[in-house]
């Protein structure tokens, strides 16, 4: 992640909630850039972060509920249970870092980018998540319920024990990616390319009621098939 010139950068500091309101005062935040910071169990509610960019920091339970959050940029950050609701976060981006645990309940989604990151029971439950990306990422667990993946392509990611629950990923392709286990109810796959998915714990009726229309390898259905306890020659 590259600063541009007018960028104001704030190193290996430790805040706390007055000393970040009093800075935020004298700079506008689209033009700080943390690094080594540590945020942890802050709250942070209705703050206006909107264009700042943290790199290497830390905000291990921190609350940033309702705050503005538009156009940020995290990289390498840590954020363990982090309370996003009903932030704004469009346009935002995440890389590498890990959101395990964090709440996105009603945030505000649209655009924000999620590159090589951890989000290992991750909750997203009424979140807006028009045009969200996901590359190379663990949801693991986590609570996507109704969100929409619909003619996406679904590089390396990870929704084993997921909530799926009404997603959509019809014309989806799947690429290195994992259903292991996930929870399917009302779930489309609609034309959707499962050939490169990890299936594994999925049964011949769940595949018979979400599945329909979806290509899937001819190991894969060796694969399903065997679980009935039929060898396929």
């Amino acid at each position: 992640m590259q600063t541009t010139p007018s960028t104001k950068t704030i190193v290996n500091q430790i805040f706390d909630e007055d000393r970040l309101s009093e800075l935020l005062k004298q700079e506008a935040s689209h033009g700080l850039c943390f690094e080594q910071c540590e945020f942890d169990g802050l709250n942070l509610y209705q703050l206006d972060l909107q264009g700042a960019q943290f790199v290497e920091c830390s905000f291990a339970d921190t609350c940033f509920e309702s705050c503005q959050l538009a156009g940020t940029r995290w990289l390498h950050c840590k954020a363990g249970r982090a309370d996003f609701r009903l932030a704004n976060l469009t346009d935002a981006l995440f890389c590498q870092s890990d959101l395990n645990n964090t709440n996105w309940e009603l945030a505000k989604l649209a655009s924000a980018r999620f590159l090589e990151v951890k989000l290992t029971g991750a909750r997203f439950g009424g979140a807006q998540t028009l045009g969200i990306d996901f590359h190379e990422s663990l949801l693991i667990g986590a609570d996507l319920r109704g969100m929409s993946f619909r003619k996406k392509t679904l590089e390396g990611l990870n929704f084993s024990d997921a909530d799926l629950a009404g997603c959509d990923f019809r014309d989806a392709v799947f690429h290195k990616a994992s259903l292991r286990d996930a929870h399917l109810k009302n779930a489309r796959f609609d034309g959707a390319d499962l050939r490169s998915a990890d299936l594994r714990g999925l049964t011949i009726a769940s595949l018979s009621q979400h599945f329909k229309g979806s290509l899937i390898s001819h190991e894969q259905a060796a694969e399903l098939v065997g679980g009935l306890g039929v060898r396929v020659m």
